[in-house]
């Protein structure tokens, strides 16, 4: 195989990772937002729910929750799986993911002072409008370091579709490798993992410096 084949057939497994990436960011933040208000809830039921499934998904591996979410239905209600694979993806990256960012968006929040929420309801702002104009904006800057960390984590982490046979890119890089017996379509395929990662890093730098204001 030439190396303008394999550079295309793993052009077409970074497409099938950025699609994993793309999706799971688009579910898991908003949802992980939900999580956290679930975790800081006044109701001690709503509270613990939350609390154990944080505890779940950070404390067993996202290889055994991709099995779980891929078998349960199959087992639970004898559901087909017959093209099943790749939503399972989604749906394990996003519960998994959701719980991290959950944990971050906490801590920013909680790291706001108590005096702001105050001096708002002062100035005649609802609870609504004091998160949306007050905590938020400060919030998003305070959790950019380690949600830019959770972001690089999520990009390597796509590898892990591999245990449903999705054709992502560390998948393919190692079919060439196994039908080759070179190395180096994993050499290329980490280069693309850096490269992404690197891009990645640096858009959050530029956003974090532009929030910078809220210092």
């Amino acid at each position: 195989m030439d190396l303008q084949a394999m550079l295309k057939m793993l052009g077409e497994g970074f497409l099938k990772t950025l699609e994993i990436f793309g999706l799971t960011l688009i579910f898991s933040l908003p949802l992980g937002l939900l999580v956290s208000f679930g975790r800081m809830s006044k109701n001690c039921i709503i509270r613990w729910i939350m609390k154990i499934y944080i505890s779940i998904m950070r404390g067993t591996p996202l290889m055994l929750q991709l099995i779980v979410v891929y078998f349960g239905p199959h087992y639970l209600f004898h559901m087909s799986l017959r093209g099943y694979d790749f939503a399972a993806v989604i749906i394990a990256f996003v519960l998994n993911y959701s719980a991290y960012f959950a944990e971050i968006y906490r801590s920013g929040i909680e790291s706001i002072p108590k005096g702001q929420h105050e001096a708002a309801k002062v100035l005649g702002y609802s609870r609504s409008q004091t998160f949306v104009k007050i905590v938020l904006p400060q919030v998003v800057k305070r959790i950019l370091p380690p949600a830019t960390n959770e972001i690089i984590t999520l990009v390597k982490d796509t590898s892990l579709a591999q245990v449903l046979t999705i054709g992502e890119m560390f998948t393919i890089a190692k079919r060439i490798t196994a039908s080759q017996s070179s190395l180096v379509p994993l050499f290329v395929a980490g280069i693309f993992y850096y490269v992404f990662n690197y891009l990645v890093a640096f858009v959050m730098e530029r956003i974090e410096k532009k929030l910078s204001y809220y210092r």
